[in-house]
């Protein structure tokens, strides 16, 4: 199948970068590709290889804020993707999701075939119901619906993520020439380390000679600035997000909760330091197919919650973790020998 096709994927960063697999094995079939991202992974999906076009929408029924069901908002998208003829569309959701209202929207705008994972019977909502084992890693549950639809990885493609080169020049930055990052924020409170252990664990990197970059969003410029307290380099709010990738390419090592910038440095082959909540399943949500060291309890009381916000006192998962393991789990992964 070619021609034009939609993938839609309309959550985070993160979860947009693990549909990057997906996208080009529709892409190898010679179909022209758009991906229908929410607004906080459209930045995400404009890097992906195989992309050729993107369109911006934010799902009601997928947003973690979302804003009302109004049929101004659902006629505007739905006209403008009948307007571009798709041939096709893949609906990619996590297991917690239905894909099932945003496949009545894609009918409803002509679309002829649609392929969605679905518990939920569809009726004649979706051409292919594809199910899959709940705990596989999300890059290859979403490559799994492009498989059941007929598209495959092209011959050399090993299904890591990816991000499309060249990425951007750092140097106008003032970086150090090696360095770890540090990136504190993520968008569920639930995911994040306190800003007194990030910053005592950026305190045990610099004290054992390893310069730290911390970055962040512009409005997590109080974060950051917090975080790196004087002793790390600050890129709060100075980073779009190809650059943020080009500074975790260079980096040595990158100290992130479950969040994008975990998954960027995947993309980009660097290794990790997952501060890791576990309320979503580490087999599913951790950097994939990159080095890394998952740190935080996995057997909390708040595992598998899906909670944004953490439901147990002083959040044990994360705050237990101790700087000077932060630091040895940076130094285990810089001594390890690179992958080829």
């Amino acid at each position: 199948m070619s021609g034009r096709v939609l993938i839609v994927r309309q959550d985070s960063i993160g979860d947009v970068l693990l549909a990057g697999p997906c996208v080009r094995a529709v892409a190898a079939s010679g179909a022209s590709v758009t991906v229908l991202a929410g607004p906080r992974g459209a930045a995400a999906a404009a890097l992906l290889p195989g992309t050729e076009d993107t369109l911006t929408w934010c799902a009601p029924w997928i947003d973690p804020e979302p804003p009302p069901v109004t049929g101004d908002d659902i006629d505007a998208i739905r006209g403008d993707i009948a307007r571009r003829r798709f041939d096709a569309a893949l609906i990619l959701t996590s297991f917690h999701q239905s894909p099932l209202p945003t496949a009545m929207l894609l009918r409803l705008a002509g679309l002829p075939w649609i392929g969605a994972i679905s518990e939920d019977y569809p009726g004649a909502l979706l051409d292919l119901r594809h199910r899959v084992p709940g705990a596989l890693p999300e890059a290859e549950r979403a490559l799994s619906l492009a498989g059941a639809a007929g598209y495959r990885l092209p011959e050399g493609d090993d299904g890591r993520l990816a991000l499309t080169e060249p990425l951007p020049d750092t140097g106008h930055l003032g970086l150090p020439e090696r360095y770890i990052v540090v990136h504190p924020g993520a968008s569920a409170p639930a995911r994040r380390m306190s800003v007194p252990r990030l910053a005592a664990a950026v305190d045990a990197l610099c004290d054992a000679g390893h310069p730290v970059v911390v970055t962040g969003s512009g409005p997590e410029r109080p974060l950051t600035a917090a975080v790196a307290h004087g002793r790390a380099t600050d890129l709060g709010g100075l980073t779009t997000l190809d650059v943020l990738a080009a500074v975790i390419a260079r980096a040595d090592a990158v100290v992130a909760p479950n969040t994008g910038a975990a998954h960027l440095a995947a993309a980009v082959a660097t290794p990790v330091v997952s501060l890791f909540a576990p309320v979503v399943p580490a087999e599913q949500w951790r950097p994939y197919r990159v080095p890394h060291v998952l740190l935080g309890d996995q057997h909390a009381p708040c595992r598998g919650t899906r909670a944004r916000h953490c439901p147990v006192t002083r959040h044990p998962c994360l705050e237990t973790v101790a700087p000077q393991t932060v630091l040895a789990a940076a130094e285990s992964l810089m001594a390890a020998p690179v992958e080829t």
